[in-house]
């Protein structure tokens, strides 16, 4: 496995949390003091773990919240006040609870077309990193979860937008759920400093297994494409979901 791969064995999706809110201290205290660091929020359980964790001691006070950006991985198409939405759930549990400054904080558009919103926040990320044409933006920091099949962001199994190359936001329609999603796109996810995975659950038992010891299948398995990522890839995964695992991998 790539020297830039860790996986790390947590007791519980709460110890997943801590680890996660631990990980982004430690990078936030790293950076540069003048520069801005650029994360993307994923949605799911185990965020809200980790957003109680961050509001409150000692993570509230220790980690420089005016020098974060916070963008998105993926979004559901609701409105950004349905109960489903990954940017209610961020500003909910974290960014009104810091008091984040609202132009510190890129939701994913989720009305009209989908395509237009994924052009749109395409062009939101491009003002935001100042990218010229080809560019592709470094995140510092990606937070992903996977699905029970094996999924992550909005990247899902048989979807025209696993090759996607060139785009750095997609729209993709998803049959298994009959809905549309916003999503960033392999190619950006991919290019990220650190990407951080937090997944828990014996469900994920299989997939896990697939994404990270079979073969490589990406329009079934599409987590693995973060196998092609240039910077590094941590999993922080919780006993329940190891069973399958044929590895051996650190305890915490």
């Amino acid at each position: 496995m790539s020297t830039k791969l860790e996986i790390r064995i947590e007791a519980s999706p709460a110890h997943i949390a801590a680890a996660a809110a631990r990980y982004l201290a430690a990078l936030t205290r790293q950076a540069s003091p003048a520069h801005l660091f650029n994360v993307a929020l994923s949605g799911g359980s185990t965020p809200k773990l980790l957003y109680d964790l961050l509001t409150s001691d000692p993570f509230r006070d220790e980690i420089p919240w005016h020098s974060i950006r916070f963008f998105f991985g993926d979004e559901r198409w609701v409105p950004h006040t349905d109960p489903a939405s990954n940017f209610k759930l961020a500003n909910d549990y974290l960014f009104q609870p810091l008091n984040i400054n609202r132009t510190l904080i890129y939701p994913m558009p989720t009305s009209g077309d989908p395509q237009d919103a994924a052009t749109h926040y395409e062009a939101t990320l491009r003002g935001a990193f100042n990218l010229q044409e080809g560019d592709v933006p470094t995140f510092d920091l990606v937070f992903l979860g996977m699905g029970d099949e094996g999924h992550t962001a909005s990247l899902f199994p048989h979807t025209a937008v696993l090759h996607e190359n060139v785009r750095l936001v997609a729209s993709t329609y998803v049959p298994k759920l009959s809905a549309d999603r916003i999503t960033l796109t392999p190619l950006t996810l991919t290019h990220a400093a650190n990407t951080l995975f937090m997944v828990g659950g014996a469900a994920k038992a299989e997939a896990l297994h697939e994404v990270l010891e079979g073969e490589y299948n990406p329009n079934e398995y599409p987590a693995q494409l973060l196998r092609n990522s240039t910077g590094k890839v941590t999993w922080l995964i919780d006993q329940d979901a190891t069973a399958q695992l044929r590895g051996s991998y650190p305890q915490a």
